[in-house]
């Protein structure tokens, strides 16, 4: 008896078991087949523009910074900041620490080499003299050989002690105008018509030359007709850079002005900064001439710069988010004839081709309320849509949302249905 109410337990313990498996299987195949709510859009066609967008500071494109050669104290003091300069304007005065006594020195060294010359040119000349007398005696015999020599080592004494004084006479020379063309450079002049957009020093003060380490810097003039705006550009978009691409630039400072400008250089050598404290950015520098000329500009403020690096009219394009990349293998429907003549040799060989092979971009098209999953190729893109190269037409119903339902929810064949409120066509521009 207690045997027989053993197995009836056993019986009722299984059957609840199956109960529950086969509801569960129906609950999770209800789940499955649930139709996954979507929005839609009207393929059709547009104009995209590709832009890179930087941020950096503008700057004027000539600027110079003046720097003093000579080393002394700024005894005039000609300009001050924001003003405006002519080329050849006098900007400041110094008065060198060491140039007057040694142009006192030097001076008075030439003047004592010039003295020299004369008294080494008179010796010259009476010892020439000399010589041609002596040398018409010694022919008529009157003197001897000796007597003769002697005379012919005087003169050329004399012409060598000359030449000497007058070599000494020209380096003196030459010494002097070194030191007085350094006495000329301690007044300097504005290199270039502009404004001044920096001063570093004040009358009395003392600075140091460019001859003595990196000098002391005094002021920058700046033409401000010309300005650019430079930026870092990353090293995945400078590739598509080019010079004489159209960019307009905001000023953060600036609410009101959008300036339109041409990228005239690009940067060959990378710039490395740290972002955080371990990831790396790499970026080159651009510099974008701005054409439009806006007075309030200022060098320093900060830009936002976008490129326009390409623009493709009357394509085929979808919205960003319409666009993902799936397994097509894995995501793909099943084919009612699942024998293809592949062998497991083949599919080992396929596995390993996807593995290291990037997954292919895709869009899910409504096919009578059911999403089909279409590869397709892109092109450029701007910041709302991409471009379709192939695998589209502009007659398609694309699934451009929700994001979830696009990037993971939705499988090749899934039952969709369309939320009327938000599907919408976008405009054709």
């Amino acid at each position: 008896m207690a045997k027989k109410k053993k197995r009836t337990g056993l019986w009722i313990t299984l059957g609840i078991i199956i109960i529950a498996v086969v509801g569960i299987s129906f609950f999770m195949s209800g789940k499955k087949n649930e139709a996954i709510s979507v929005t839609t859009t009207k393929v059709s066609k547009k104009t995209i523009t590709q832009t890179v967008s930087a941020i950096g500071k503008i700057q004027p494109e000539t600027e110079v910074k003046i720097s003093s050669q000579v080393s002394g104290e700024i005894i005039f003091l000609g300009v001050k900041e924001g003003d405006n300069v002519k080329k050849g304007q006098l900007l400041v005065r110094i008065k060198p620490d060491l140039i007057e006594p040694q142009l006192k020195q030097m001076r008075a060294a030439a003047d004592a080499s010039k003295m020299e010359i004369s008294i080494t040119e008179a010796e010259k000349e009476r010892a020439e003299s000399d010589m041609k007398r002596i040398a018409e005696l010694y022919k008529k015999e009157f003197i001897s050989k000796q007597e003769f020599e002697t005379a012919k080592a005087t003169a050329s004494r004399a012409i060598s002690s000359y030449q000497a004084a007058l070599s000494r006479y020209q380096a003196s020379l030459a010494q002097l105008g070194q030191i007085e063309s350094e006495r000329d450079r301690a007044s300097i002049y504005s290199p270039i018509d502009g404004v001044i957009t920096l001063l570093s020093v004040e009358i009395g003060e003392k600075v140091v030359g460019t001859g003595m380490m990196a000098g002391t810097e005094l002021m920058r003039v700046s033409d401000l007709s010309v300005m650019n705006a430079v930026v870092d550009v990353d090293e995945n978009d400078i590739i598509l850079v080019k010079k004489g691409d159209t960019a307009y630039i905001e000023i953060d400072a600036l609410d009101d002005v959008k300036v339109m400008g041409s990228v005239y250089e690009i940067g060959h050598s990378a710039k490395s900064s740290l972002l955080g404290t371990q990831d790396q950015v790499i970026n080159f520098e651009v510099k974008v001439r701005l054409i439009d000329n806006e007075p309030r500009l200022r060098p320093g403020m900060s830009s936002n710069v976008d490129i326009h690096t390409e623009t493709r009219y009357n394509v085929i394009a979808v919205p960003l988010q319409a666009v993902t990349v799936r397994d097509v293998q894995a995501d793909r429907a099943p084919d009612v004839d699942k024998n293809n003549g592949s062998g497991p040799g083949q599919k080992t060989a396929e596995i390993k081709s996807q593995k290291y092979s990037r997954p292919p971009s895709v869009v899910f098209v409504n096919n009578n309320s059911t999403a089909k999953m279409v590869q397709v190729e892109t092109g450029i893109s701007d910041k709302g849509f991409i471009e379709i190269t192939s695998g589209l037409s502009d007659s398609d119903e694309i699934i451009s949302g929700s994001y979830l339902a696009v990037s993971k929810d939705l499988t090749d064949g899934a039952k969709i249905t369309i939320d009327t409120l938000s599907t919408k066509k976008f405009p054709r521009k």
